[in-house]
């Protein structure tokens, strides 16, 4: 079955790029376009992507609310939020709310595909040495919350499985560094999701920076 996306960018020629570039892949179909957050919310709602690119500025409401709204109603469209280095206090806003994960808009084509599939499958965040470091330097410079008791319910090994999470490292990733199979890591990360009440491994990845696991 085909990925399906929506792009929302507030320039034209951005989103006839990327849906051009996306279309061109036999398993990723585009759906439809928007060009403020407004329309994304309503575009996302209407057509319920696997995916919706999202630009961060974008005029009348900007991609970190829309992407709010998206995931505050509970849709199942997971959101990849597009960026440039200038307004990465955003992005880590994003994945502090749900998204997915984030790429550079200036990204090579496969890239951009190889993103969709990732954010689609749910495997592992974009990225992940440049989400890494955005993240740490954010949390480095902002005042932690105090730690959360859910945190002390998580047995060692998934904490440990919770650490390689947040260096970026997809399941098959961590099952060879901890000699286990790949279905036993999904087991863990799924535990570790549940008891923290995380939405994913977007989320996942804060946890672990603002409660002084990494």
């Amino acid at each position: 079955m085909s990925i399906t996306v929506v792009v929302a960018d507030d320039q034209a020629m951005v989103r006839a790029g990327f849906s051009a570039l996306l279309a061109a892949s036999p398993d990723i179909s585009v759906l439809g376009d928007a060009d403020d957050g407004v329309a994304a919310v309503e575009v996302v709602g209407r057509l319920k992507p696997d995916v919706v690119l999202m630009d961060v500025r974008m005029p009348r409401k900007d991609g970190l609310w829309a992407a709010e709204q998206i995931i505050a109603s509970g849709s199942p469209t997971k959101v990849l939020m597009l960026t440039t280095f200038d307004i990465d206090d955003y992005v880590y806003e994003a994945l502090r709310i749900g998204a997915s994960g984030f790429m550079l808009k200036d990204a090579p084509a496969e890239e951009l595909t190889r993103a969709v599939r990732v954010v689609a499958g749910g495997d592992a965040l974009l990225a992940p040495s440049i989400t890494k470091r955005l993240i740490a330097e954010l949390t480095a410079t902002r005042r932690r919350p105090a730690r959360s008791r859910a945190a002390d319910t998580l047995t060692p090994r998934e904490r440990e499985v919770l650490d390689l999470v947040a260096d970026g490292k997809s399941n098959g990733e961590i099952a060879g560094e901890l000699f286990v199979s790949e279905q036993t890591v999904k087991t863990h990360v799924s535990s570790v999701l549940g008891k923290l009440s995380l939405r994913d491994r977007a989320q996942a990845v804060v946890f672990a920076y603002e409660n002084g696991l990494k």
